[in-house]
């Protein structure tokens, strides 16, 4: 029971560095979620911020995994042109655009909070 458990994480674990590695954009995201931890440590966020962006990270990441998923799912599937794969590949790329979006607004407005907070005292 505990290898088959182990296998399971395992298998998980070299999903993640397969979605990671020779993915740009992934690289981009992990950019932007160090300068985002540290912006909010140096503004001493809140448990609770800590929480939304921990959210809105884990969103904008496991959605760029599925994203490279799909991708490599398609290119094992298809060699050729096909516009009903291609059209898959769009909308999950434009699930990525829409969380990276929404994240970053909601993570500009928790820290537009500590900055008026910080003033304020």
């Amino acid at each position: 029971m505990r290898s088959h458990w182990y296998n399971k994480f395992a298998n998980a674990l070299r999903g993640i560095r397969l979605g990671i590695v020779g993915q740009s954009s992934f690289h981009v995201h992990l950019t932007f979620t160090v300068a985002t931890l540290g912006l909010a440590y140096a503004l001493r966020c809140e448990a609770w911020q800590w929480c939304v962006l921990g959210l809105c990270i884990g969103l904008v990441l496991s959605l760029e995994l599925v994203n490279s998923a799909i991708e490599s799912l398609a290119k094992g599937l298809c060699t050729e042109h096909n516009e009903h794969v291609g059209r898959a590949l769009d909308i999950a790329s434009g699930a990525v655009l829409v969380a990276s979006f929404v994240s970053a607004v909601i993570g500009l407005a928790l820290f537009m909070i500590q900055l008026l907070a910080s003033f304020s005292r």
